[in-house]
Protein backbone atom coordinates (compact mmCIF):
# COMPACT_ATOMS: atom_id res chain seq x y z
CA UNK A 1 0.00 0.00 0.00
CA UNK A 2 1.28 3.87 -0.89
CA UNK A 3 1.04 6.04 1.59
CA UNK A 4 0.41 9.64 0.39
CA UNK A 5 3.69 12.25 1.60
CA UNK A 6 2.37 15.02 -1.17
CA UNK A 7 0.85 17.88 0.58
CA UNK A 8 0.01 20.34 -2.50
CA UNK A 9 -3.41 20.82 -2.50
CA UNK A 10 -6.02 20.03 -5.40
CA UNK A 11 -7.12 22.93 -7.90
CA UNK A 12 -10.78 22.59 -8.59
CA UNK A 13 -11.94 23.78 -11.95
CA UNK A 14 -15.11 26.12 -13.07
CA UNK A 15 -15.65 26.43 -16.97
CA UNK A 16 -12.47 26.24 -18.95
CA UNK A 17 -12.29 28.65 -21.74
CA UNK A 18 -14.72 30.83 -19.77
CA UNK A 19 -13.39 32.54 -16.54
CA UNK A 20 -14.45 35.56 -17.58
CA UNK A 21 -18.32 34.94 -17.57
CA UNK A 22 -17.46 32.58 -14.41
CA UNK A 23 -19.44 35.83 -12.52
CA UNK A 24 -22.61 35.84 -14.78
CA UNK A 25 -22.50 31.75 -14.57
CA UNK A 26 -22.77 31.97 -11.25
CA UNK A 27 -26.24 33.88 -11.51
CA UNK A 28 -27.90 31.22 -12.27
CA UNK A 29 -26.90 28.84 -10.28
CA UNK A 30 -26.84 30.59 -7.19
CA UNK A 31 -30.26 31.10 -8.16
CA UNK A 32 -31.05 27.37 -8.12
CA UNK A 33 -28.66 27.01 -5.17
CA UNK A 34 -30.60 29.77 -3.44
CA UNK A 35 -34.51 27.19 -4.34
CA UNK A 36 -32.96 24.51 -3.64
CA UNK A 37 -32.44 25.64 -0.22
CA UNK A 38 -35.87 27.10 0.16
CA UNK A 39 -38.32 24.69 -1.34
CA UNK A 40 -36.27 21.80 0.61
CA UNK A 41 -36.36 23.47 3.55
CA UNK A 42 -40.42 24.40 3.56
CA UNK A 43 -40.46 20.75 2.99
CA UNK A 44 -38.97 19.83 6.00
CA UNK A 45 -40.32 22.58 8.24
CA UNK A 46 -44.20 21.49 7.03
CA UNK A 47 -43.72 17.70 7.78
CA UNK A 48 -42.13 18.66 11.16
CA UNK A 49 -44.96 21.48 11.69
CA UNK A 50 -48.00 20.08 10.45
CA UNK A 51 -49.52 17.19 12.18
CA UNK A 52 -51.83 16.21 8.99
CA UNK A 53 -48.48 15.43 7.48
CA UNK A 54 -46.85 13.45 10.27
CA UNK A 55 -47.43 10.03 8.17
CA UNK A 56 -44.82 7.53 6.85
CA UNK A 57 -45.19 9.13 3.30
CA UNK A 58 -44.02 12.37 4.38
CA UNK A 59 -41.51 11.12 6.39
CA UNK A 60 -39.94 9.39 3.47
CA UNK A 61 -40.81 12.90 1.50
CA UNK A 62 -39.04 14.56 4.20
CA UNK A 63 -35.73 12.18 4.37
CA UNK A 64 -35.41 12.84 -0.11
CA UNK A 65 -35.94 16.52 1.27
CA UNK A 66 -32.84 16.53 3.33
CA UNK A 67 -30.68 14.32 1.20
CA UNK A 68 -31.28 16.97 -1.82
CA UNK A 69 -29.89 19.35 0.65
CA UNK A 70 -27.23 18.00 1.83
CA UNK A 71 -26.15 17.20 -1.61
CA UNK A 72 -26.22 20.82 -2.55
CA UNK A 73 -24.66 22.38 0.33
CA UNK A 74 -22.02 19.43 -0.08
CA UNK A 75 -21.37 20.52 -3.41
CA UNK A 76 -22.20 24.39 -3.81
CA UNK A 77 -20.19 26.11 -2.02
CA UNK A 78 -16.85 25.00 -4.03
CA UNK A 79 -18.37 25.84 -7.01
CA UNK A 80 -19.61 29.56 -5.97
CA UNK A 81 -16.09 29.80 -4.52
CA UNK A 82 -14.08 29.43 -7.46
CA UNK A 83 -16.85 30.92 -9.98
CA UNK A 84 -16.77 34.27 -7.56
CA UNK A 85 -13.45 34.42 -5.87
CA UNK A 86 -11.31 31.87 -7.97
CA UNK A 87 -10.94 30.16 -5.05
CA UNK A 88 -9.32 26.81 -6.70
CA UNK A 89 -7.31 24.85 -3.96
CA UNK A 90 -9.03 22.20 -1.69
CA UNK A 91 -6.96 20.34 0.71
CA UNK A 92 -6.98 16.16 -0.16
CA UNK A 93 -8.67 15.43 3.79
CA UNK A 94 -11.46 18.16 2.22
CA UNK A 95 -11.71 16.68 -1.06
CA UNK A 96 -11.96 13.38 0.20
CA UNK A 97 -14.54 14.09 2.75
CA UNK A 98 -16.61 15.83 -0.15
CA UNK A 99 -16.54 13.01 -2.60
CA UNK A 100 -17.45 11.02 0.06
CA UNK A 101 -20.72 12.67 0.99
CA UNK A 102 -21.74 13.02 -2.58
CA UNK A 103 -21.35 9.86 -3.79
CA UNK A 104 -23.20 8.71 -0.13
CA UNK A 105 -25.68 10.91 -0.61
CA UNK A 106 -26.50 9.87 -4.33
CA UNK A 107 -26.97 6.23 -3.12
CA UNK A 108 -29.15 7.35 -0.04
CA UNK A 109 -31.18 8.98 -2.64
CA UNK A 110 -31.86 6.12 -4.93
CA UNK A 111 -32.50 4.17 -1.55
CA UNK A 112 -35.17 6.62 -0.36
CA UNK A 113 -37.00 7.01 -3.42
CA UNK A 114 -36.90 2.96 -3.03
CA UNK A 115 -38.47 3.28 0.24
CA UNK A 116 -40.76 5.60 -1.00
CA UNK A 117 -41.91 2.78 -3.46
CA UNK A 118 -42.35 0.52 -0.88
CA UNK A 119 -44.70 2.80 1.07
CA UNK A 120 -46.64 2.91 -1.93
CA UNK A 121 -46.94 -0.79 -2.72
CA UNK A 122 -48.15 -1.15 1.06
CA UNK A 123 -50.83 1.46 1.14
CA UNK A 124 -52.03 0.30 -2.36
CA UNK A 125 -51.70 -3.43 -1.82
CA UNK A 126 -52.24 -3.63 1.73
CA UNK A 127 -54.19 -0.38 2.94
CA UNK A 128 -55.69 -2.26 5.79
CA UNK A 129 -52.41 -2.97 7.58
CA UNK A 130 -50.95 -0.17 5.95
CA UNK A 131 -50.19 1.94 9.50
CA UNK A 132 -49.88 -1.41 11.53
CA UNK A 133 -47.10 -2.81 9.25
CA UNK A 134 -44.62 1.30 7.92
CA UNK A 135 -44.72 2.18 11.82
CA UNK A 136 -43.00 4.80 13.47
CA UNK A 137 -40.16 2.48 14.30
CA UNK A 138 -40.32 0.68 11.03
CA UNK A 139 -39.70 4.44 9.05
CA UNK A 140 -36.68 4.95 11.27
CA UNK A 141 -35.15 1.03 10.85
CA UNK A 142 -36.12 2.08 6.85
CA UNK A 143 -34.07 5.09 6.82
CA UNK A 144 -30.97 3.97 8.93
CA UNK A 145 -30.92 1.24 6.89
CA UNK A 146 -30.88 3.05 3.70
CA UNK A 147 -27.89 5.33 5.16
CA UNK A 148 -25.88 2.60 6.36
CA UNK A 149 -25.96 0.80 3.20
CA UNK A 150 -24.89 3.72 1.63
CA UNK A 151 -22.24 4.58 3.81
CA UNK A 152 -20.30 1.72 3.61
CA UNK A 153 -20.81 1.44 0.54
CA UNK A 154 -18.59 4.09 -0.68
CA UNK A 155 -16.30 4.05 2.24
CA UNK A 156 -13.71 1.43 0.57
CA UNK A 157 -12.93 3.42 -2.54
CA UNK A 158 -12.79 6.88 -0.57
CA UNK A 159 -10.37 5.59 1.91
CA UNK A 160 -7.99 3.98 -0.57
CA UNK A 161 -7.93 7.83 -1.49
CA UNK A 162 -5.95 8.59 1.08
CA UNK A 163 -2.86 5.97 0.85
CA UNK A 164 -3.00 6.77 -3.10
CA UNK A 165 0.52 9.20 -4.60
CA UNK A 166 -0.85 11.92 -6.78
CA UNK A 167 2.24 12.67 -8.73
CA UNK A 168 0.93 14.18 -11.71
CA UNK A 169 -1.05 16.99 -12.41
CA UNK A 170 -3.10 17.84 -9.27
CA UNK A 171 -6.02 19.92 -11.13
CA UNK A 172 -9.36 18.28 -11.25
CA UNK A 173 -11.98 18.74 -13.79
CA UNK A 174 -15.00 20.28 -12.25
CA UNK A 175 -15.35 23.02 -9.29
CA UNK A 176 -16.05 20.11 -6.67
CA UNK A 177 -14.49 16.34 -5.87
CA UNK A 178 -15.48 13.02 -7.42
CA UNK A 179 -14.28 10.03 -6.89
CA UNK A 180 -13.69 9.17 -10.46
CA UNK A 181 -11.73 12.64 -10.94
CA UNK A 182 -9.39 11.89 -8.11
CA UNK A 183 -8.52 8.70 -9.62
CA UNK A 184 -7.26 10.22 -12.63
CA UNK A 185 -4.65 11.74 -10.93
CA UNK A 186 -3.22 8.87 -8.58
CA UNK A 187 0.25 7.25 -9.80
CA UNK A 188 -0.61 3.85 -8.49
CA UNK A 189 -2.48 0.39 -9.13
CA UNK A 190 -6.50 2.10 -9.54
CA UNK A 191 -7.91 -1.36 -10.36
CA UNK A 192 -10.06 -1.62 -7.63
CA UNK A 193 -11.40 1.86 -7.70
CA UNK A 194 -12.05 1.51 -11.21
CA UNK A 195 -14.13 -1.62 -10.70
CA UNK A 196 -15.70 -1.07 -7.37
CA UNK A 197 -17.89 1.67 -8.19
CA UNK A 198 -19.22 -0.07 -11.67
CA UNK A 199 -20.21 -3.10 -10.03
CA UNK A 200 -21.31 -2.49 -6.91
CA UNK A 201 -22.45 0.88 -6.74
CA UNK A 202 -23.81 0.76 -10.02
CA UNK A 203 -25.59 -2.38 -9.25
CA UNK A 204 -27.12 -1.31 -6.57
CA UNK A 205 -28.86 1.90 -8.25
CA UNK A 206 -30.04 -0.50 -11.06
CA UNK A 207 -31.36 -3.27 -8.67
CA UNK A 208 -32.81 0.14 -6.54
CA UNK A 209 -34.43 1.04 -10.04
CA UNK A 210 -35.72 -2.76 -11.02
CA UNK A 211 -37.36 -3.11 -7.58
CA UNK A 212 -39.31 -0.04 -7.97
CA UNK A 213 -40.42 -0.76 -11.56
CA UNK A 214 -41.65 -4.22 -10.92
CA UNK A 215 -42.96 -2.48 -7.50
CA UNK A 216 -44.85 -0.04 -9.68
CA UNK A 217 -46.09 -3.01 -12.31
CA UNK A 218 -48.10 -5.19 -8.91
CA UNK A 219 -49.26 -1.21 -7.84
CA UNK A 220 -51.01 -0.95 -11.44
CA UNK A 221 -52.38 -4.63 -11.25
CA UNK A 222 -54.22 -3.98 -7.91
CA UNK A 223 -55.09 -0.76 -9.37
CA UNK A 224 -56.57 -1.82 -12.32
CA UNK A 225 -58.30 -4.28 -10.25
CA UNK A 226 -60.68 -1.93 -8.62
CA UNK A 227 -63.76 -1.78 -9.33
CA UNK A 228 -64.55 2.00 -8.97
CA UNK A 229 -63.39 4.60 -11.30
CA UNK A 230 -62.78 7.61 -9.29
CA UNK A 231 -61.11 4.88 -6.28
CA UNK A 232 -58.71 3.85 -9.59
CA UNK A 233 -57.66 7.49 -10.15
CA UNK A 234 -57.63 8.48 -6.68
CA UNK A 235 -55.22 5.49 -5.93
CA UNK A 236 -52.60 6.73 -8.63
CA UNK A 237 -52.79 10.07 -8.26
CA UNK A 238 -50.76 9.55 -4.85
CA UNK A 239 -48.20 7.79 -6.68
CA UNK A 240 -47.71 10.46 -9.50
CA UNK A 241 -45.27 12.74 -7.38
CA UNK A 242 -43.05 9.82 -6.26
CA UNK A 243 -43.26 8.64 -10.21
CA UNK A 244 -42.06 12.21 -11.03
CA UNK A 245 -39.43 12.27 -8.86
CA UNK A 246 -38.30 8.59 -10.18
CA UNK A 247 -38.09 9.59 -13.56
CA UNK A 248 -36.21 12.75 -12.77
CA UNK A 249 -33.73 11.38 -10.65
CA UNK A 250 -32.71 8.09 -13.04
CA UNK A 251 -33.37 10.05 -16.28
CA UNK A 252 -30.42 12.67 -14.79
CA UNK A 253 -28.15 9.17 -13.70
CA UNK A 254 -28.44 7.84 -17.62
CA UNK A 255 -28.13 11.09 -19.18
CA UNK A 256 -24.53 11.97 -17.34
CA UNK A 257 -23.76 7.70 -17.54
CA UNK A 258 -24.16 7.95 -21.04
CA UNK A 259 -22.26 11.28 -21.71
CA UNK A 260 -19.41 9.66 -19.89
CA UNK A 261 -19.23 6.53 -21.87
CA UNK A 262 -20.00 7.89 -25.44
CA UNK A 263 -19.50 11.41 -25.24
CA UNK A 264 -15.38 10.90 -25.10
CA UNK A 265 -15.64 13.43 -27.88
CA UNK A 266 -18.32 16.06 -27.05
CA UNK A 267 -16.21 19.41 -25.58
CA UNK A 268 -15.88 19.48 -21.49
CA UNK A 269 -17.79 21.91 -21.26
CA UNK A 270 -20.65 19.29 -22.15
CA UNK A 271 -19.43 16.99 -19.05
CA UNK A 272 -19.40 19.94 -16.54
CA UNK A 273 -22.96 21.11 -17.71
CA UNK A 274 -24.29 17.63 -17.29
CA UNK A 275 -22.63 17.08 -13.86
CA UNK A 276 -24.29 19.99 -12.94
CA UNK A 277 -27.69 19.21 -14.02
CA UNK A 278 -27.34 16.00 -12.36
CA UNK A 279 -26.29 17.46 -8.80
CA UNK A 280 -29.05 20.29 -9.06
CA UNK A 281 -32.06 19.48 -11.23
CA UNK A 282 -33.73 16.54 -8.43
CA UNK A 283 -33.16 18.54 -5.80
CA UNK A 284 -34.76 21.64 -7.55
CA UNK A 285 -37.28 19.90 -8.98
CA UNK A 286 -38.47 17.58 -6.16
CA UNK A 287 -40.02 20.11 -3.93
CA UNK A 288 -41.94 21.83 -7.20
CA UNK A 289 -43.46 18.72 -7.67
CA UNK A 290 -44.57 17.44 -4.62
CA UNK A 291 -45.92 21.34 -4.35
CA UNK A 292 -47.74 20.80 -7.39
CA UNK A 293 -48.74 17.87 -7.59
CA UNK A 294 -49.88 17.23 -3.54
CA UNK A 295 -53.00 18.14 -1.99
CA UNK A 296 -51.46 18.56 1.50
CA UNK A 297 -48.35 19.69 0.76
CA UNK A 298 -50.15 22.87 -0.89
CA UNK A 299 -52.54 22.77 2.05
CA UNK A 300 -49.66 23.25 4.27
CA UNK A 301 -47.92 25.85 2.55
CA UNK A 302 -51.69 28.06 2.22
CA UNK A 303 -51.36 27.76 5.77
CA UNK A 304 -47.54 28.81 6.30
CA UNK A 305 -48.13 31.75 3.90
CA UNK A 306 -51.57 32.33 5.72
CA UNK A 307 -49.35 32.38 8.87
CA UNK A 308 -47.10 34.59 7.99
CA UNK A 309 -49.97 37.07 6.48
CA UNK A 310 -51.44 37.28 9.87
CA UNK A 311 -48.51 38.24 11.78
CA UNK A 312 -47.56 41.02 9.68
Amino acid sequence: MWLNTTISPFLLTGFPGMEKAHHWISIPLFVVYISIILGNGTLLFLIRDDHILHEPMYYFLAMLAATDLGVTLTTMPTVLGVLWLNHREIGHGACFSQAYFIHTLSIVESGVLLAMAYDRFIAIRNPLRYTSILTNTQVIKIGVGVLTRAGLSIMPIIIRLHWFPYCRSHVLSHAFCLHQDVIKLACADITFNRLYPVVVVFAMVLLDFLIIFFSYILILKTVMGIASGEERAKALNTCVSHICCILVFYITVVGLTFIHRFGKHAPHVVHITMSYIYFLFPPFMNPVIYSIKTKQIQNGILRLLSLSHSRT
